[in-house]
């Protein structure tokens, strides 16, 4: 078994040093139309550049674009699909980092690709591995206000329909690996089919590529039985939230490859290596597939300074190397 070290998601955009102030510069004079799209968005790949570098520089196995052209989680793939409307702003979750809420006018139908380009452009500068991460159906329908007076499950049916034809454009793009999360699904545990239901049908549309489930925010120990039964190939895990997870996955066993958010995405604080080895040594001896992935519990770029995420990093990696003496 592999040991890979993984970006959850996002990175922090922003950090302590005056030239790592310049998205944050670049957004305002764009907004006021002091500069033009074209030139925020040359801003925009100059820091991508950069994080993704970071990422690397740390030694991560597997990175992502760091999300910098999102404004919030939600949102950024909504904005672009027909039939939904974008309104003000809601705590997301029980964090301090808010997202603008969709509101649903109309069938939701995909029109044009949403992070193609933003994949693709990773994906060349890169020396790593680049994972694409997007929102879920589940999780995009039970945020959105729903003005159609449709059912939840024809909604997450319609945003599964238009995620599928991202999906598909990535696949063809050279996506390896797709992570979907799905914070929703654990705080509403009783809408699993309605959930199921839309994997299902963005597996159907995934055109080779391997999909990751990410769960976050919320136990995932009481949906586990469940969980380990969808049509994925990987399963990941906040286990910040979920303390009896690794006895549950101990006991039941895993056949795909695992994201284990050991490290806290949401916390200051390093983590030691006692503390992480020992929750993988209940861990790895029941999981049956070739590769793991140690990850943050979730994306850091809403909820830690850029330097310390950075320093996250590098402890997370220096913890895989012990792990591999585990194996």
């Amino acid at each position: 078994m592999e040991i890979l070290t993984a970006s959850a998601g996002s990175y922090p955009r922003i950090g302590s040093r005056p030239e790592q102030q310049r998205h944050r510069q670049a957004y305002a004079q764009w907004e006021r139309g002091e500069i033009s799209s074209e030139e925020f968005e040359r801003v925009q790949d100059e820091v991508t550049r950069e994080v993704i570098e970071e990422q690397v520089r740390a030694g991560l196995d597997v990175v992502t674009d760091g999300q910098v052209r999102w404004y919030d989680l939600i949102s950024h793939f909504t904005r672009k699909l027909e039939g939904c409307k974008i309104d003000g702003l809601l705590r997301f979750f029980d964090t301090n980092s808010y997202f603008r809420q969709p509101v649903v006018v109309g069938e939701v139908r995909w029109l044009e690709p949403v992070i193609k380009r933003e994949f693709l452009f990773a994906k060349k500068i890169s020396s790593a591995p680049v994972k694409p991460v997007m929102i879920g159906p589940y999780t995009l329908a039970k945020l959105s206000i729903n003005r159609r007076g449709v059912g939840l499950a024809e909604l997450a049916h319609e945003f599964a329909g238009a995620i599928s034809l991202e999906v598909s454009e990535l696949a063809n793009a050279g996506a390896k690996l797709i992570q979907i999360d799905e914070p929703a699904i654990l705080k509403n545990p009783n809408d699993f089919q309605t959930f199921e239901h839309a994997i299902e049908k963005i597996v159907a549309e995934k055109n080779g590529t391997m999909l990751l489930i990410h769960t976050y925010f919320g136990d995932a120990a009481p949906l586990y039985k469940k969980l380990v039964k969808l049509p994925v190939e990987a399963l990941g895990f906040d286990f910040t939230y979920s303390p009896r997870l690794p006895e549950v996955i101990a006991r039941l066993g895993c056949e795909k490859e695992l994201g284990l958010g050991l490290i806290d995405g949401r916390n200051t604080r390093l983590e030691s290596e006692r503390e992480v080895l020992d929750v993988l040594k209940k861990i790895l001896p029941n999981v049956g597939s070739k590769r793991v992935y140690l990850s943050p519990s979730c994306g850091l770029g809403e909820y830690l300074p850029r330097e310390i995420a950075f320093k996250k990093l590098q402890n997370m990696i220096a913890i895989a190397e012990k792990a591999g003496e585990l194996i």
